[in-house]
């Protein structure tokens, strides 16, 4: 049950950090947005070190540390590419999709068995957790191009916002229209995504927080890379400053929740719960921008919660 309230806390930390993300682009850079958070995040993480193991970390767990990193970062460029060739109401749900889709297989691949009840709920959670990122995605789809453009510029700057895709992304227009383009870099950001759960998974709890660390790092070098390479090493100031350093708080709660959570749960379940932030997302929209809560949404809400009910009642040890 822990395991659930974790991954479920995960989701919200994760929901939190898109949404916040999302306000903040509105009226400053996307790069110099992203970098502020990752800074944050870095911060975060680093703080709450003394109070994990203090084991020393061994190296292969710094190593699925930094795998991670490198898939989210990697994610963050193929979804920018997506939004690019394809509407963003395409790319952004099978990132989604395809982040718990993958990493359910490398579970049940490593030899994990879930319940029948969490089975069942692992199978509902798909088509909740598409609806609920496809209409999380049409609420951000207005006046972004110039901001995705530059984030396609940067490219791996995208994923440094501290949410791995969502409505914290800004969505260019469909300028080229290629569907298939768009699909298949959807796919490449969920397997991208998911190795970022996958690699946090693996590098197991005994070393602490440092692979989560190691991870946080990485993507804060690359954050100030491409702030270099495009001339924008600069800090947002006013709302948006404020804004970008909630993003990357919750975006760093968010992860550490989900380490623990696929330490003391399995992956393939864990990994399906934190896939539902996007639910948290368009909770946070309605609440604080006041906006429409379409059919689309509800459903994709209701039937997450059903999910989470199964999953719970199965168990996700």
């Amino acid at each position: 049950m822990l395991a659930v309230i974790l991954a479920l806390a995960s989701a919200i930390g994760y929901g939190g950090s898109d949404f916040y993300a999302g306000l903040a682009t509105r009226t400053a850079s996307v790069i110099q947005v992203s970098l502020l958070a990752c800074v944050a995040a870095v911060v975060v993480v680093l703080a709450a070190l003394p109070f994990a193991a203090d084991h020393r970390p061994s190296g292969a767990a710094l190593a699925w540390g930094a795998a991670a990193g490198a898939g989210g970062t990697l994610g963050g460029i193929a979804l920018y590419l997506g939004f690019r060739y394809a509407a963003f109401s395409v790319a952004a749900p099978l990132s989604a999709v395809g982040t718990a889709g993958f990493s359910v297989l490398a579970g049940l691949l490593w030899g994990e068995r879930p319940s029948t009840l969490a089975l069942i709920g692992i199978f509902l959670a798909v088509p909740a957790i598409a609806g609920v990122s496809a209409s999380a995605s049409h609420a951000e789809e207005a006046g972004r191009a110039e901001e995705a453009e530059e984030a396609e510029e940067a490219g791996h700057a995208g994923h440094a916002a501290g949410a791995e895709d969502g409505p914290g992304r800004p969505a260019a227009g469909v300028a080229a229209g290629r569907p298939a383009a768009g699909v298949a870099a959807g796919l490449i950001a969920g397997a991208c995504f998911a190795l970022l759960l996958i690699g946090l998974d693996r590098a197991g709890s005994g070393g602490g927080l440092w692979p989560l660390a190691t991870a946080q790092v990485a993507e804060l070098a690359v954050a100030v890379i491409a702030a270099v390479l495009t001339r924008n090493l600069r800090l947002p100031r006013g709302r948006p400053r404020r804004l970008s350093v909630i993003a990357g708080v919750t975006g760093a709660a968010g992860a550490i929740c989900y380490f623990y959570a696929s330490h003391d749960g399995l992956l393939a379940v864990v990994a399906v719960l934190t896939s539902l932030y996007p639910a948290s997302t368009i909770v946070l929209a309605r609440l604080r921008l006041g906006e429409r809560l379409t059919r689309l949404r509800l459903a994709g809400l209701a039937l997450a919660a059903v999910c989470v009910a199964l999953i719970a009642a199965g168990g996700a040890g």
